[in-house]
């Protein structure tokens, strides 16, 4: 069996068009025997579903994917695991256990999370960028969204439904952070279903399409404020890799369960390293001009 993750530079790519890598693992008696990394040649969406195929690709996996890749993978046989994020090798992992939590109605492995808790050291820190439309998958919005009590499940027309939006985001200052128009494409995602901060996605869950919103954001309704808990400072001895890592660096941790994280390196010491787990983007206010382009 061979299997196919829309990958970057060790990571699950978030946009499956605009995939430039994929790393295919050959599979058997569900253990990796072995693994490449190959270009996509720069075609895009419905032509990578045919480069897939030639290879002898049997799954996918990969991160946000719009319809028309969905239907073309699906006439080329190729069994589709979406919403996937974090560290591609583990992904595979998860997947030929069948643990693989995806946002695609269409992946055989589907399996809820079963018993995480919200508060745990790492989930809640494993959302993915919004600007590069992640979903969180771990726990973060996709299990918490409206189970942990803490907020009410979103209503409004689109709640459920499949948006996209043009968008851009700035800070107070006006300094521009992400911006669709920039990317020429519009973002794609489940309104209400926990793969956005919950002020996007309540600002669309009652827009008409062709409507444009403007929005600010507290931190609250982002990605929430620094918490202090998230970091943390280890051994490097315990840490095999820890040693070549310099300030400033971006790296991925995993957390009891398994899952990946991203942390930032805010110091380095003689015997010890800090890293901070908090969202680059936490404690910030954030301003979003948001057009609703169609709802599917």
């Amino acid at each position: 069996m061979k299997i196919a993750v829309a990958y970057d530079n060790g990571n699950i790519f978030q946009h499956f068009g605009r995939t430039e890598f994929f790393k295919v693992y050959e599979v058997e008696d569900d253990k990796v025997v072995s693994s490449e990394v190959i270009g996509s040649n720069g075609v895009g969406h419905g032509a990578l579903a045919g480069l897939l195929s030639d290879q002898s690709v049997d799954v996918l996996i990969c991160g946000g994917i719009g319809g028309g890749a969905q239907a073309a993978l699906a006439e080329a046989g190729v069994e589709l695991c979406s919403g996937a994020e974090g560290d591609a090798d583990q992904a595979v992992e998860a997947y030929l256990k069948g643990e693989l939590v995806s946002t695609g109605a269409n992946c055989d492995h589907h399996h809820h999370e079963e018993g995480h808790s919200c508060g745990d050291h790492g989930e809640g820190h494993s959302c993915g960028d919004h600007e590069e439309g992640h979903s969180c998958g771990s726990g973060c919005g996709g299990s918490c969204g409206g189970g942990c009590g803490s907020q009410p499940a979103l209503t409004g027309r689109n709640v459920g439904k499949t948006c996209r939006t043009h968008y851009r985001g700035t800070f107070n200052d006006g300094t521009q952070f992400d911006s669709s128009y920039d990317r020429g494409e519009p973002l794609e995602f489940i309104c209400g279903a926990g793969q956005m901060i919950r002020g996007f996605d309540a600002a669309v869950a009652d827009m008409e399409v062709g409507q444009t919103v403007d929005v600010h954001l507290m931190p609250e309704e982002a990605y929430g404020m620094p918490d202090p808990n998230a970091v943390f400072t280890v051994e490097i001895a315990q840490l095999p890799g820890s040693e070549e890592l310099e300030v400033g660096q971006q790296v991925y941790l995993t957390n009891q369960y398994g899952q990946p994280f991203p942390v930032k390196v805010t110091a380095k010491e003689e015997t010890t390293i800090t890293f901070d787990a908090n969202h680059e983007m936490a404690g910030k206010e954030l301003n979003f001009r948001i057009e609703l382009v169609e709802v599917k």
